[in-house]
């Protein structure tokens, strides 16, 4: 019979967290051990931010906050497969979140699987132009 401690480690999962630009800047650190309850990227977001208020810096609420201005049109007929996340889900421009150095879009979006130990990438790199 497992004992309340045992039930508590299996409800939830700890990652290594990497902040970079100004994520880093935001939160002081750029490398946290973090553990949520749950083990999904979604369950993940939503603790990690309720502590480190940084959701704004990564997510786009709406497509527009998704692209960013100057991109050149996309054209109708695009080889290959070509997907993103929906809408709410996706990352600000130039902004990431990848799990094990892959974007989660590349993976399940914000329904992909964490394990104990993943590392959880938190990108929005500094950009200086002319």
């Amino acid at each position: 019979m497992a004992t309340d401690a045992q039930e508590a480690r299996a409800d939830t999962t700890t990652v290594d967290v990497r902040c970079t630009g100004h994520v880093r800047t935001a939160i002081g650190e750029h490398d946290i051990e973090f553990t949520f309850e749950g083990s999904s990227l979604r369950e993940f977001l939503e603790a990690f931010f309720e502590e480190h208020p940084v959701e704004d810096l990564l997510i786009a609420e709406t497509e527009a906050d998704a692209t960013a201005r100057g991109w050149a049109p996309v054209p109708d007929d695009l080889p290959g497969t070509w997907r993103k996340n929906p809408e709410g889900e996706q990352t600000r421009p130039y902004a990431r979140v990848t799990i094990n150095g892959r974007f989660n879009e590349h993976l399940d979006g914000f329904e992909t699987e964490l394990s104990e130990g993943d590392r959880v990438g938190l990108l929005y790199p500094f950009i200086f132009c002319c």
